[in-house]
């Protein structure tokens, strides 16, 4: 009996902890220690965007790449140090461009000026408001971001391996991926639509343009201006568009680039040429109110993984430094 007992407390205890940890989420989180919190994240948001659009998917990506590692705590903004390697070191993450995190620290500063608000808004939080303003100064659906996560308390390299998803994953890869963070096959594909923005580097597609023969799912005439933009002997870290069609409008081109062969990565053009999830693809190419929907329901509950508490994490004061 002792052993059941034990079982059913540690099973109480998940089960409390994942509705305390979920119903401490709120929009109104800061309603009294910062009212002024979501305007002051959106003027700093809306100056770096004129002055760079790499904003957008620097920001977007980062939010992304720390949500999945260790949930949505900012773990991905800290600084290696000492023995300590953290996540943004980790091979999968140097590509993560620098105004993501330049965005969220001119935040942070700009929110911790004013007294009322001084080391009283985390930076998981602050990340969370700048990714959804990004989407909505590009063109994308606006969304209720629910505020009230912590930082977290370590950020490991390690904690990276097998967390993100890879270029060349199929689709039972992608939603088994998907789904360890609570996650549906949907979800997963209307985040995917994240890719109608940004860039990547010719390393992480040159398989698919170099085979023999070239990837057949590709459209032949994107392939040989993949292969123009991207010669056998060039620098690996040369950028190139995720969306060929429009790069800088968060819009639902990207499906309707899947469906003529344009997916830059395999993981993209899977997503049309599998059966299981092709009605979802041309759901969403052919009317961009039912895309933006999606995304942003996806986006609320990827904001809700892996949320810490005061009791497993704390308010950076700053966000590089544990």
């Amino acid at each position: 009996m002792g052993q059941i007992n034990r079982v059913l407390v540690l099973s109480l205890s998940l089960t409390l902890c994942f509705y305390t940890c979920f119903a401490q989420l709120s929009p109104n989180h800061y309603a009294s220690t910062c009212p002024n919190l979501q305007s002051i994240v959106k003027g700093v948001v809306q100056k770096k965007f004129q002055q760079t659009f790499v904003t957008v998917p620097a920001t977007l990506r980062l939010f992304f790449h720390d949500c999945f590692v260790q949930g949505c705590d900012a773990s991905v903004m800290v600084a290696s140090s000492g023995n300590n390697k953290a996540e943004k070191d980790h091979p999968d993450n140097p590509s993560l461009a620098g105004d993501g995190f330049d965005t969220v620290i001119k935040a942070k500063a700009a929110v911790d000026a004013v007294p009322q608000c001084r080391n009283k808004v985390s930076c998981a939080d602050i990340l969370a408001l700048a990714t959804r303003d990004v989407v909505v100064l590009a063109g994308g659906p606006s969304y209720t971001v629910e505020l009230g996560r912590f930082d977290g308390l370590v950020s490991r390299a390690s904690d990276v391996n097998g967390r993100l998803p890879e270029p060349n994953f199929n689709l039972n890869q992608l939603n088994s991926l998907f789904a360890s963070q609570g996650l549906t096959q949907t979800d997963m594909i209307a985040l995917s639509g994240a890719h109608t923005l940004g860039f990547s580097h010719c390393n992480r597609f040159s398989n698919r343009i170099y085979s023999t023969p070239v990837d057949p799912t590709l459209n032949r005439n994107y392939a040989t201006q993949l292969q123009q933009m991207c010669p056998k002997n060039v620098n690996p870290q040369i950028a190139i568009n995720m969306d060929p069609t429009t790069p800088r409008t968060f819009d639902n081109i990207y499906y309707k680039n899947l469906q003529q062969g344009k997916g830059l990565f395999t993981s993209d053009q899977i997503l049309f040429t599998d059966q299981r999830s092709k009605a979802t693809v041309n759901s969403f190419a052919s009317n961009s109110n039912t895309f933006n929907a999606n995304f942003a329901a996806a986006m609320i509950k990827l904001g809700r993984v892996g949320v810490k508490t005061a009791r497993n994490g704390k308010i950076r004061t700053d966000c590089s430094v544990l």
